[in-house]
């Protein structure tokens, strides 16, 4: 509270209202402030171990040695770049809340207050789901226009979302939500193979050039903004985790939301608009690849989000989020029908037969 106060009273926020917001699966914490008929947002990140971060070039063995966080490419603790993502979208002409002051090395930051309207609470109340779909996947198209930057800022590298980080983070399925379907730990031979099986999927949509991706594009972390215009209508928020790689990734985020029923009419819908969206644009792309590079994709995150769903209920005893395991399992079921997902699915099929994807800790979640 001392840190708090000293930061708001250098930043010209001395004696502002401050009303504390629900937190997240994540350790930030934010607040809205209120003082003389302004208003902003206070984010804390406490600062840890966790903070560091391996170089752009580290190879897997010191990433590992960092620990998931650097294996994954997430950005822990850093502050820095929280604020240097935000800075990046607001150059290209998007919503990204403005920095107004920082103490990064305390994980204080004041940013501008984009409002409450959430995605998902517009939706709940009979919001045009293809009106703001299609608003969503607009963004996108515009950030796909263009190759991802190698820095954010200086000395702030746009990380590369590669094979590592991604298989680190299929192992997560492996390393929480196995244990809990099996009553025993994963095999070596299992990690094994799983690994493989997946370094096979992404090695055949290999090949295209990386684009910046937000990582967790969907309807907790998009806001409607309707009093403004054109691309400025939609609200981006928790983009510190930002990382180069496949165009796929943010469009299967919003249209598999591991948190909200996304209907396949819509999210076809969706794809046909960022497919055209981009065509109009000057950036077409060969539709039969791009679906293919969106199953994998979509496998890949589905994957992830059952692991860290059941890491958060089995380390963190956060049990809502056993709820959600169905819909991602559901998501995950559709994605591994594609043809080139073919032996990851049988792998699946054997290891976690359908039977053992729902947990008994769900009937009492």
């Amino acid at each position: 509270m001392a840190e708090r106060a000293h930061f708001l009273a250098a930043s010209g926020w001395d004696g502002a209202d401050i009303i504390p917001l629900a937190g997240d699966a994540s350790t930030r914490s934010y607040a809205r402030l209120r003082h003389k008929g302004r208003q902003a947002m206070l984010m804390h990140q406490p600062q840890g171990a966790e903070s560091a971060i391996a170089p752009a070039d580290a190879d897997e063995a010191a990433r590992r040695a960092l620990g998931y966080n650097a294996m994954a490419r997430l950005a822990g603790a850093d502050c820095r770049r929280f604020a240097a993502v935000s800075d990046f979208l607001r150059a290209q002409g998007l919503a990204a809340p403005a920095i107004h002051a920082a103490d990064f090395p305390q994980g204080w930051v004041l940013l501008e207050d984009l409002g409450d309207a959430l995605y998902a609470d517009v939706l709940a109340q009979g919001g045009d789901e293809e009106r703001l779909y299609k608003a969503a996947v607009e963004v996108l198209a515009c950030l796909h226009r263009d190759r991802a930057p190698r820095e954010l800022a200086p000395g702030i590298p746009l990380f590369a979302y590669d094979d590592i980080a991604l298989i680190a983070e299929t192992d997560l399925m492996l390393e929480w939500f196995l244990p809990l379907a099996l009553g025993r730990k994963a095999s070596e031979s299992e990690y094994r193979d799983h690994r493989e099986l997946w370094r096979a999927a992404l090695r055949a949509i290999a090949g295209d050039e990386p684009v910046f991706v937000h990582r967790d594009y969907h309807a907790q972390n998009l806001l409607w903004l309707p009093e403004r215009t054109g691309l400025q209508r939609v609200g981006l928020i928790d983009f510190q985790d930002a990382v180069a790689g496949s165009r796929a990734y943010d469009l299967i985020s919003l249209t598999e939301d591991a948190r909200r029923d996304v209907p396949p009419e819509l999210g076809e819908a969706a794809t046909l608009h960022y497919l055209g969206a981009m065509r109009g644009q000057g950036t077409p792309l060969d539709e039969g690849r791009f679906r293919a590079e969106m199953a994998v994709m979509a496998a890949q995150r589905n994957a992830k989000i059952v692991g860290i769903f059941a890491r958060l209920y089995a380390r963190d005893g956060k049990r809502r989020y056993l709820s959600y395991l169905p819909r991602v399992w559901g998501y995950l079921e559709r994605d591994l029908s594609h043809p080139l997902l073919a032996d990851l699915k049988s792998w699946y099929d054997n290891t976690l037969p359908k039977e053992r994807r729902t947990l008994p800790e769900l009937e009492s979640a």
